[in-house]
């Protein structure tokens, strides 16, 4: 028997805000496996989750018995890398005025003092964001384009350099893209098709760099879509999950679940071989080279 077992490793999962995502998912796994986890939280919507949490409106249920248990929670806004960076508008804002350092370094300063150093084994990014996903490529903005790619890869990239440091030997790190890296998907737009591109080959760069440097593996899961309340800016989820169900080759559309505990898998020392690596979490549908006939109509 091969268990997965995570007991005694510290994981830090970077955009988790409700109990339907991929982040939530990811979370369940590591801390079914015996993992401690410290999560990090979009300001804005720190309030609504803790508090939700408190009065046990998300399901914090492990399989096999027990419950998830946070071992800190912390403010990140991963747009921005130093505490300097954030501007007066957005730090007098009524969801930021009574917080401080959620930058990145911040968050990775906090956790330093909160656990010293080296103190992580496991480092998730699951954070996306794009402001004109719903625009097509050739009318999206410079702004639009740049931040898109700012928030959904290169956050990846200023986690790494700021939290490397803090990572144990042998420690992993996991992110989360999507096929719009590799093929057109239509109604994905904003520039996140190219964030996600730049993730997937920042992912290679960091295997070898952060590899390199303090001896951490680097990977990423293409997973399918998701109706998750951040999937719903998008527009259209339902109709893309319902295409996966009817072409992937398992004739289904992964859960969240799935998603996590192929990232517990990837973070455990069954993955130890494994970086710099794209694993597609998605039913087989990105081998898929057209739609299945009998979902074309016609003869």
């Amino acid at each position: 028997m091969l268990p997965i077992d995570l007991s005694g490793k510290r994981a830090f999962v970077a955009g988790v805000a409700d109990d339907r995502g991929y982040g939530w998912g990811i979370v369940r796994a590591l801390a079914a496996a015996g993992a401690s986890v410290c999560v990090g939280t979009w300001p804005p919507a720190l309030r609504i989750f803790t508090m939700s949490l408190d009065r046990g409106k998300l399901d914090r249920s492990l399989p096999g018995g027990g419950e998830i248990e946070f071992e800190k929670i912390y403010p990140l806004d991963a747009v921005y890398d130093t505490d300097d960076d954030v501007p007066e508008e957005v730090a007098s804002e009524k969801r930021y005025k009574e917080l401080e350092r959620y930058s990145i370094q911040g968050v990775a300063e906090r956790l330093e003092e909160d656990f010293g150093s080296p103190c992580l084994d496991i480092l998730v990014h699951s954070l996306a964001n794009g402001p004109e996903v719903q625009n097509e490529l050739l009318d999206t903005s410079r702004e639009g384009y740049l931040a898109a790619v700012g928030a959904s890869a290169y956050s990846f990239v200023s986690m790494l350099q700021r939290f490397g440091p803090l990572l144990r030997d042998g420690a992993s790190t996991v992110s989360l893209s999507y096929l719009a890296a590799e093929r057109v998907i239509p109604g994905y737009g904003g520039g996140m098709s190219s964030a996600k591109a730049a993730l997937e080959a920042d992912t290679r760069t960091l295997a070898y760099e952060a590899g390199r440097r303090w001896g951490v593996r680097v990977n990423t899961i293409s997973a399918g879509p998701l109706p998750s309340r951040a999937a719903r800016a998008i527009g259209g989820i339902d109709s893309m999950v319902s295409y996966y169900e009817a072409n992937s080759p398992l004739r289904s559309a992964n859960s969240a679940d799935e998603v996590g505990w192929a990232a517990a898998f990837l973070c455990s020392d069954l993955g130890a071989g494994i970086s710099a690596e794209t694993l597609h979490v998605d039913k087989g549908y990105h081998a898929m080279g057209m739609a299945d006939a009998s979902e074309l109509g016609g003869d």
